[in-house]
């Protein structure tokens, strides 16, 4: 039996394009739990294109930013010993495109914490399409608190 990623546990109705369970037009990533952070795997398909056979840099940055974000609330709830992660928000990320990213390859992404704090966590980040480094990155997400929008976005 297949577990559920984080985003199916802790976040069914989430909306969000990349990492919303209930955003029919979105990306539905799946995040899972691996040592010391999160990974991802991702079909691309043909409407994810930037020019033929090659995957978009915006779906790219989207697949990092949500990975990552969702990287750092896990953290953040493991750090803290909540029962379910803090609403986190990015705060700045940014994305290194290192090679064309090939459509047709399952693309993997891994998501590692590198600094918690009370209510921020610095995250980096690496893709690979066949074995190969196509984007790597990192970002800053923080922790929001009632009376921010994105405040309780994931119930």
């Amino acid at each position: 039996m297949k577990r559920l990623s984080v985003q199916q546990t802790y976040a069914p109705t989430s909306i969000c394009f990349g990492c919303g369970p209930a955003n029919n037009h979105g990306l539905k990533i799946d995040s899972h739990r691996i040592e010391g952070g999160l990974k991802m795997e991702f079909n691309p398909e043909d409407h994810h294109q930037a020019f033929p056979g090659m995957v978009n840099g915006g779906i790219i940055g989207t697949l990092l930013d949500c990975h990552g974000n969702w990287a750092a609330a896990i953290a953040l709830m493991d750090e803290q010993g909540l029962a379910e992660p803090p609403c986190t928000v990015t705060a700045k990320y940014d994305v290194q495109l290192r090679r064309p990213t090939p459509l047709g390859e399952t693309l993997t992404v891994i998501a590692k914490p590198t600094e918690v704090l009370a209510d921020r966590v610095h995250v980096e980040l690496t893709m690979e399409a066949a074995g190969k480094v196509c984007a790597t990155g990192s970002g800053l997400f923080v922790a929001v608190k009632e009376g921010h929008p994105a405040y309780h976005r994931w119930s």
